[in-house]
């Protein structure tokens, strides 16, 4: 019981088993779980890293923001449909700054931005040699967001060949740098965006269907604030 302890036990219960006590460890445990939680929040608030605000009047962006906090308190990949403008990246801040992982980094990247080898290397890393100009090694966006959660915007556009990587990732929690010849284990939430219909897109083939449901296990899909107008005057 020490040696567990010593490892990182919370407590310990000893044979017969008594439920009610096994209830108390429980409930003690799940307040630890709590208070570290909430420290962690506030210690980030602190820092200047307050969780986001976000105008919700409309019966529509209501239901989106509840549901973004209620996918924070699990594990699973969040993807926030909608189109540019509707608030992607503030509704997956919200994703990360309720969930357990708050005190971790929160790192954006907008995919569409990036050429598809230069995506790779700024996601992935890459090794000392792996391309011209490569002269160190250089961990890429997934490590530095390691323990956090990482957004990846427009996901829509990426090619297959970052798709099959991506989906490496997402199934087996590890990556491979750019050049390199050994994995790394990674623990990060994915919270993807689009504005594309990435259904249409894997009928049309221009997305693994396999990637679709890894990503879409709680999809977030938000209206264009045509669609929404009593938001309009809050927004103001």
């Amino acid at each position: 019981a020490i040696a567990a302890l010593r490892h990182g036990a919370h407590d310990y219960l000893q044979k017969p088993i008594d439920n009610a006590a096994c209830r108390a460890a429980v409930r003690r445990a799940l307040e630890h779980t709590r208070l570290r939680r909430e420290n962690r929040h506030l210690r980030s608030a602190l820092a200047g890293d307050a969780a986001p605000r976000l105008i919700a009047v409309s019966d529509a962006m209501r239901r989106a923001v509840d549901l973004a906090r209620r996918a924070a308190r699990g594990k699973s990949t969040v993807l926030i449909t909608g189109e540019s403008g509707t608030g992607k990246e503030r509704i997956a801040a919200a994703v990360h700054h309720h969930s357990d992982r708050v005190g971790q980094p929160f790192v954006a990247v907008n995919c569409a931005a990036l050429s598809p080898s230069l995506l790779s290397a700024e996601l992935f890393g890459h090794v000392r040699g792996a391309f011209t100009g490569a002269a160190r090694d250089r961990p890429g966006l997934f490590e530095q967001a390691h323990g956090g959660t990482l957004f990846l915007d427009e996901l829509g556009e990426v090619d297959g060949a970052f798709q099959a990587a991506l989906l490496r990732v997402l199934q087996e929690g590890v990556l491979r740098r750019v050049g390199d010849d050994r994995d790394r284990d990674v623990d990060v939430r994915i919270v993807a965006a689009t504005r594309r219909d990435l259904r249409a897109e894997v009928a049309a083939g221009r997305f693994r269907e396999d990637l679709y449901y890894r990503l879409a296990v709680i999809p977030i899909h938000l209206l264009p604030l045509r669609e929404r107008p009593d938001d309009i005057l809050p927004l103001a």
